[in-house]
């Protein structure tokens, strides 16, 4: 099969299309011919060489895909060859073929294509591994993302919109603050021109926000304390800005916050299993009913991956970016 292989890992690492062998599904996995792949920041940190997979998954980048059951491993019961589906992997997306544990794997919702299903597997299972378990939003609570115009902010905004929470977001241009604010954010703030803080402030009448969610890090980790209400909960999953901070947890005192980090990619089958019960119980309805829609950037041909992640590392995209096996 063809696959996209990392040459000369690192700064300068070039992705290439090769030759490789086809995988097969073991017990409990089931084999995608892969439609298309989602593009996610770690697949620049792993051809960076700063993120390897975990152990036992595939080194191809690639961390979700929507493509058609071909194969199925022992003791699959809840999938069969020929369902279109979608699917959140270790490693291994960027390929004609890649396998799934069956834990992981969803069904295409009514009216999604199946290369735009290549868009909903990794950001749902964030944000509501994030939201949900980790920050326990409860009903009515507000909650500010931070990266509003990101394939995990669209999908946060349309998810928390659509379940009744007062959204505010941050992104980095008057077009995208307009695109969060079409999808449903209450407010939009462009971190260019505008104080997060002083906004959220001023829209919640000085009391803040009861959950956040950052993956910038650096100076945001001080200024979400001060942005956050009292009994905030503040969950980072990334810190694109900076994993270092000089930090005054005075406020985190005063104000009893939760500061939180998490990550996905290494969990077991099992763990992810249990977010897709939930993601199929409570997500995947919405989705069939239009009330959440994949935001897709653009869509490539799996040979112009490196094109594919220079425009994700210029962050001028809104929504996710796919490359089309």
């Amino acid at each position: 099969m063809k696959a996209i292989q990392v040459e000369n890992p690192g700064h300068a690492y070039a992705l290439k299309l090769a030759e490789t062998d086809k995988p097969a599904p073991k017990a409990g996995e089931v084999l995608i011919r892969v439609a298309a792949a989602g593009l996610n920041h770690a697949d620049i940190s792993q051809a960076k060489g700063m993120y390897p997979p975990p152990p036992g998954a595939s080194p191809i980048l690639g961390m979700e895909v929507s493509g058609t059951v071909e194969a199925l491993g022992e003791g699959v019961g809840n999938c069969e060859i020929g369902d279109e589906v979608c699917a959140l992997i270790p490693g291994g997306g960027y390929a004609q073929y890649a396998v799934a544990s069956s834990l992981c794997v969803l069904p295409v919702p009514k009216g999604v294509s199946l290369i735009d299903a290549a868009a909903l597997p990794e950001v749902h299972f964030t944000v509501w591994t994030n939201l949900m378990d980790a920050a326990r939003l409860k009903r009515g609570e507000s909650v500010l993302i931070h990266g509003g115009s990101s394939g995990i902010g669209t999908a946060a905004i349309q998810m928390l919109s659509a379940r009744g929470h007062k959204v505010f977001t941050t992104a980095g241009s008057a077009e995208k603050c307009a695109a969060c604010e079409k999808l449903g954010a209450a407010k939009a703030i462009n971190y260019r021109e505008q104080d997060f803080v002083e906004v959220v402030k001023a829209e919640t009448g000085g009391r803040g926000v009861d959950v956040i969610l950052d993956m910038v890090g650096g100076d945001y980790i001080q200024r979400n304390m001060s942005a956050a209400a009292i009994w905030g909960r503040i969950v980072n999953i990334s810190y694109q800005g900076g994993m270092q901070a000089s930090v005054n947890f005075a406020p985190m005192l005063m104000k009893r916050l939760s500061l939180l980090a998490t990550t996905l990619r290494a969990r077991t089958n099992e763990e992810k299993g249990a977010i897709r019960d939930a993601l199929l119980r409570e997500v995947w309805p919405l989705i069939g009913e239009g009330r959440i829609k994949p935001v897709v950037d653009s869509v490539l041909p799996l040979a112009d991956a490196q094109a594919a992640h220079a425009r994700m590392a210029s962050s001028a995209h809104i929504g996710k970016i796919l490359l089309e096996a």
